[in-house]
């Protein structure tokens, strides 16, 4: 399953690692690990953001992504399910039927 994983690094953690010299290297090391299909830096919510995208087999796998960044940073982490587009067209049929169900 595809999903994208929000993480918001609190300025208070994230100004540290930035005094320490090691904030890229330990987002760097921590994305060797996870391999993201994609990863995205910016802001949110008024702090340092990534948005990562990759594949998971299992939802054991939660703690394999989400631990790094709490561990390093005390980050907020969201895992949301995602779909490309090849996705959403295997889900027509289901949105079909929910709209000549409950529509």
């Amino acid at each position: 399953m595809r999903v994208m994983m929000k993480v918001n690094i609190p300025v208070e953690a994230g100004n540290a690692a930035a005094r320490e010299g090691t904030l890229a290297r330990r987002i760097q090391a921590i994305l060797e690990d996870l391999e993201p299909e994609a990863a995205y830096f910016t802001d949110n919510e008024g702090q340092r953001a990534a948005f990562l995208f990759l594949h998971l087999k299992d939802s054991s796998e939660i703690p394999r992504i989400a631990e790094p960044w709490f561990h390093s940073f005390d980050a907020r982490v969201e895992i949301h399910p995602v779909m490309a587009p090849e996705d959403l067209e295997k889900a027509a049929p289901y949105l079909e039927h929910a709209v000549s169900q409950y529509a």
